[in-house]
């Protein structure tokens, strides 16, 4: 975000505008400068006062003026603007990221590896605001980046990933998802995501499972695969995970994937304030300077 970034929580409120400038037109129209007297009073009698200096039009003009400025100002102030929280970052764990990464040398060892490398990188470098993690797996699963903002540290920790990275043998991909799981209930993630980078191998009844427990989480289970195509277990993980299945080439889809707003998704979860400071009680208050002129008395 770039400088001052306003918005309206309830701007449905706003029509009520045109509603106080018409009703004043009415009222200006219906009664004049002089109100009621240009009915009770006759015409060449308020004409002749009129010339000599006798009646003061500006005294029917301001009670009406300050009405509508102050019934505008309430209509502004309901109407909810609000600036961006200062500590709008410390609600950005609500819609966190998981990248899981398989280490095993059937991946890392691979010709696709270089190419599983930039598109992780890709989309770390798209996730915005939203906190990143990784947790990178063979026959163990280990959290290789804890959750942070700070996107170029599990950068530079994803490029580092290689055959060496996790001692254990094997692959298995329910261990990931299940550390994964526990990172974001303990995290108390609302609405993340959880981008599985896998060959395909150890996938299974387990990790299946467990792609719906994320789901049921309130986080979505996407799976790029790290193989010349999809297989039907990373497609079957995806649909209970509620996420997507991205192949290497599709590195631009994954990141605008990746790139939703978090407060749009954090307001599908009824958290829409998180995000907003309401200056609207400000206006209020301004709006009684128009109704504390209206009792001015002038001066003899």
């Amino acid at each position: 975000m770039s400088g001052l970034e306003l918005t309206l929580l309830r701007p449905l409120w706003l029509l009520g505008l045109p509603v106080i400038v018409a009703f004043g037109w009415m009222l200006w129209r219906r009664h004049g400068a002089l109100g009621d007297w240009s009915r009770a009073a006759d015409r060449e009698l308020l004409a002749a006062m009129a010339q000599m200096g006798m009646t003061d039009t500006a005294g029917r003009e301001r009670p009406l003026v300050h009405v509508l400025a102050a019934a505008a100002l309430t209509v502004l102030a309901v109407s909810g603007p609000a600036i961006e929280r200062r500590d709008t970052q410390s609600f950005r764990n609500l819609d966190g990221v998981l990248f899981v990464v398989d280490a095993s040398p059937s991946v890392t060892a691979s010709p696709l590896w270089p190419e599983v490398l930039a598109m992780g990188r890709f989309g770390i470098g798209s996730l915005g605001t939203r906190p990143g993690g990784i947790i990178v797996y063979a026959g163990d699963a280990y959290e290789a980046a804890e959750m942070t903002i700070d996107h170029l540290q599990i950068g530079q920790t994803f490029s580092l990933i290689g055959p060496e990275t996790v001692p254990d043998p094997g692959s298995r991909p329910a261990r990931a998802l299940e550390l994964a799981l526990e990172l974001l209930t303990k995290a108390e993630v609302i609405a993340g995501d959880v981008i599985l980078f896998t060959d395909g191998a150890g996938l299974g009844p387990t990790s299946f499972r467990i792609a719906g427990e994320i789901a049921g989480q309130g986080a979505r289970l996407s799976v790029v695969a790290a193989a010349p195509e999809p297989t039907p277990e990373m497609k079957t993980h995806a649909a209970l995970g509620g996420g997507r299945v991205f192949a290497l080439n599709e590195s631009a889809a994954m990141g605008r994937f990746l790139d939703e707003d978090a407060r749009t998704r954090l307001e599908q979860q009824d958290f829409p304030l998180l995000f907003w400071a309401d200056i609207g009680r400000y206006l209020l208050i301004l709006a009684l300077v128009p109704v504390a002129l209206m009792f001015r008395t002038e001066d003899a």
